[in-house]
């Protein structure tokens, strides 16, 4: 039905006379006028000779034109009633085994009732008006069903088969369709429903049962459904191709192009060509498991998933497991989640056959309120992997607002003896809030995945929900090794708990941390900021590798434990500024019977505030190591420490520093202590050390001391050892000789000195300053080197004086071996010959004539 346009304008108040009369004008020409819902029914147009035998709601059809194996309908209105029936009836033609139909009339196909073919014949609908699939719409065909709002189909010898151009000649042909030709006012494509909350339940954590409806459209196993048009929007609809593959696709002014089955392969475009929105919302459906697991492919500019609903493909076979894509040209969103589903893309393998790989791109990918991508196993064979590309950038926020436990989430697990996949994201900027995390876990023998996440400008994790930090993790609840994570990014920035933790809280191992973040690493505001109680629970802000027991609850609900036996994994950071604030944690740990980890970090300055901390810690086995290579500066202040602990009877960790400058400020230590085992050696290699100092005991915290200890409560204390290149001291000393004078030229055989003399031979003075070493100016704020410069006054030697004269050497003393009278009768002492006299060396300084 057309609404006049100047209503709208008279009750928006917009009127003026150009806008009326222009209104009018449009309207009397039909220019507004939008495609119509066609009414229910199914007429030809007459030029395919299609027969169409009416009966109450239901439709039978005949004939048509045939081509080899293809036949060709056309018809002025394609609708069917609810609970009516449109039926391609073969029996005039058995050999047929793809239909063509297209809809001419200009009207809306309203499907709300069954479309069927006898054999096994695939089906094309292709009405350019649109098509709207209702709540009882179904599909009862032997082969594939294509739905498209395509202006024409395009066959290999070139022919076309068009649904605008009904009365072109060149539509019979025996060859096969290469591409759906896309208009620039092709419709759109709605599939009506009632949600999939009566047959999907969640058992356990993630595993899915997914019960088979009885409504919504549905292809014979192993076939395709394909989907087609400018805009598509699921909304509570089931899609459903056991085995198959399911096909969404918004395009305008393009070609799709088509594969083997007729299954939509690449896109054909054109600068004017525009790709529309993809919507699933209400608790939508779109399942391909199976025997062996089918394909899900999307293409649109913006695609949506929300309100619960779901796409799924669960591999109960031996066969590998088809691949989920989905490729969206703006952006891709999953949000949101019903009381019982979250919003959710997932493979799952459930027999022999490894699960289905998962690929998403677009410029934008946001996971929202409990959205989850998913790829699972709980059988022997191994989970598909999952692979995001976002260019720009890539938000995970918040949890189920019906369930916070429901995390928005990227994730790849094992709940049984095969591996769970590895995750792969490259993106721009990588944002984690409330909560969400990016995971790979293990709940049974086999190994967690690796994780890798790679950004160009940003990893920015921060907050925290009630159960969880805003985290990439991996986790070992089980036998299985965790996997190991790599970050690679320019910048890196963890706050108000944000973290990358890999934890093992069964048998297995932790998994490895490794992060390259070439600029710069800020870490800042963990929620606890007491030293003696501060751990790996979720609310520090935190890189650590770590064993721990799990809390009660999980021990109770996945059967772990009370004792987890695992060794920690190790850190490795490379970057080049860490600053660490307001209770930030590196750390290597095992709180239970295993090993430490190895903690390595390589920075030009690294910086520790407020109670931050770089620590190996274990309970009962020999603590980890530390390891600190620093190109230019190491700051500790306020509290902050670098630390190897070792409880019961293990040995404390050691700890390598190399920096230039160490300096350590208000109450800050350097720490390798141990309970009853043999406390770990310290090794520092350094210009300056500043305000630390060795003891042998670590001071009382309220002493207010900076200490550098190795202490044992109970056994051998460890060792310290300190090389400080900074000072060298044989600089600016000069070897003296043996004797003072020589003693072939005294003054006089037989003399002997008076009482009361003495001599001194003086140097320059003392041991000059190191010209390496810094000089000392706000060292909280800048760490910058400074260059030695010359501060004293020189202004007497920048005057008018008379230039700096060598002075002359005083005539040496010799012998006398002869005397005379002078001149004016006194007698003299004189030698027969004065020996040669040789200038001295030059002093320091040049001294004025006198």
């Amino acid at each position: 039905m057309k609404v006049a346009p100047f209503l709208l304008i008279l009750t928006t108040g917009l009127l003026t006379p150009e806008i009326m009369l222009t209104a009018i004008f449009l309207w009397s020409c039909g220019a507004l006028a939008k495609p119509t819902v066609g009414i229910a029914q199914v007429t030809s147009d007459g030029t395919t000779n299609t027969i169409v035998n009416p009966s109450g709601n239901n439709f039978n059809i005949l004939n048509g034109i045939e081509k080899s194996n293809n036949l060709f309908h056309s018809f002025s209105n394609f609708s069917v009633p609810t609970g009516g029936s449109a039926k391609f009836d073969l029996t005039n033609t058995p050999n047929i085994t793809t239909i063509f139909s297209r809809v001419t009339g200009g009207n809306i196909s309203n499907i709300d009732g069954e479309i069927s073919a006898n054999g096994s014949a695939n089906l094309f609908l292709i009405n350019p008006a649109g098509i709207i699939f209702g709540k009882d719409a179904s599909l009862n065909i032997g082969g594939s069903f294509v739905g498209t709002t395509a202006n024409s189909i395009k066959f290999a010898d070139g022919t076309e088969f068009s649904a605008v151009n009904p009365m072109a000649t060149t539509l019979l042909t025996m060859s096969v369709p290469i591409g759906l030709q896309m208009g620039r006012s092709s419709g759109d494509i709605q599939v009506e429903g009632v949600g999939n909350s009566t047959n999907i339940t969640r058992i356990g954590l993630s595993l899915l049962n997914i019960t088979t409806p009885t409504t919504g459209l549905q292809v014979k196993s192993g076939n395709t459904l394909s989907l087609v048009a400018s805009n598509v929007t699921i909304d509570g609809g089931l899609l459903i191709a056991n085995s198959g593959k399911v096909e969404l696709g918004a395009l305008s002014n393009g070609q799709w192009l088509l594969g083997e089955n007729n299954q939509l392969a690449t896109v054909s475009t054109t600068p004017t060509t525009e790709f529309g929105d993809i919507q699933l919302r209400a608790g939508s459906l779109v399942n391909v498991s199976g025997i062996n697991a089918g394909f899900v492919q999307l293409n649109g500019g913006n695609i949506t998933l929300q309100d619960g609903s779901v796409i799924a493909g669960q591999n109960f076979g031996q066969q590998l497991g088809g691949n989920i894509q989905i490729i969206g040209s703006e952006s891709l969103s999953i949000i949101g989640a019903t009381s019982t589903i979250p919003s959710q893309i997932t493979t799952q393998a459930l027999g022999l056959g490894k699960g289905g790989d998962i690929n998403l791109s677009a410029p934008q990918i946001m996971l929202q309120n409990g959205g989850i991508v998913a790829a699972n196993t709980f059988s022997a064979a191994s989970s598909g992997t999952l692979s995001i590309n976002a260019p720009l950038s890539v938000q995970l926020t918040g949890t189920s607002p019906f369930d916070p436990s429901a995390l928005s989430a990227l994730t790849t697990t094992t709940f049984s003896q095969g591996n769970a996949g590895s995750l792969t994201l490259s993106t721009g900027t990588l944002t984690v809030r409330g909560g969400a995390q990016i995971t790979s876990t293990t709940l049974g023998f086999g190994n967690a995945g690796q994780v890798s996440v790679n950004a160009t400008e940003l990893i920015d994790l921060a907050g925290t929900s009630l159960v969880s930090n805003s985290a990439i993790v991996s986790t070992s609840f089980g036998a299985g090794d965790g996997g190991t994570t790599i970050i690679n990014t320019p910048k890196l920035r963890l706050d108000n708990g944000g973290a990358i933790i890999t934890t093992a809280f069964s048998s297995g191992n932790a998994g490895k941390i490794i992060i390259n973040a070439e600029d710069a690493i800020e870490m800042a505001n963990s929620q606890q900021l007491d030293l003696n109680t501060a751990n790996s629970n979720f609310v520090n802000t935190q890189i650590t590798s770590s064993v721990t027991a799990a809390p009660a609850i999980l021990q109770l609900i996945l059967g772990l434990p009370e004792k987890a036996t695992g060794n920690a994994g190790s850190v490795s950071i490379n970057t080049s500024t860490l600053n660490m604030d307001k209770g930030a944690v590196i750390s290597v740990e095992n709180r239970q019977t295993g090993e430490g980890g190895q903690l390595e970090i390589t920075a030009d300055f690294v910086t520790l505030k407020n109670s931050s901390r770089i620590s190996a810690l274990t309970t009962s086995g020999n603590g980890g190591d530390i390891n600190l290579d620093i190109q230019k500066a190491l700051l500790l202040s306020q509290s902050s420490q670098i630390s190897t602990t070792a409880g019961g009877l293990g040995n404390g960790g050691n700890i390598t520093i190399s920096s230039p400058i160490i300096l350590g400020l208000e109450n800050s230590d350097i720490i390798a202590n141990a309970a009853q085992g043999r406390g770990g050696n310290i090794q520092i290699s350094t210009q300056g050390i500043i305000a630390l100092e060795y003891r042998n005991t670590l001071t009382p915290r309220a002493d207010l001391t900076n200490d550098i200890t190795a202490s044992s409560q109970f056994g051998l204390s460890g060792t310290v050892d300190i090389n400080n290149f900074g000072v060298d001291p044989s600089s600016g000393l000069v070897e003296l000789p043996e004797n003072v004078t020589d003693s072939s030229k005294q003054i006089a055989t037989g003399c002997f000195d008076n009482t009361g003399s003495s001599f001194v031979a003086t140097g320059r003075g003392g041991l000059p300053q190191n010209p390496n070493q810094q000089t000392r100016r706000n060292v909280y704020d800048s760490l910058h080197l400074s260059t030695w410069s010359d501060i004293r006054d020189i202004s007497a030697y920048r005057g008018n004086s008379a230039s700096a004269q060598i002075p002359q050497s005083a005539k040496s003393l010799i012998s006398a071996t002869s005397w005379h009278r002078n001149t004016i009768g006194k007698i003299e002492l004189i030698a027969d010959k004065s020996p040669i006299q040789v200038q001295q060396s030059l002093t320091c300084a040049a001294v004025p004539k006198s």
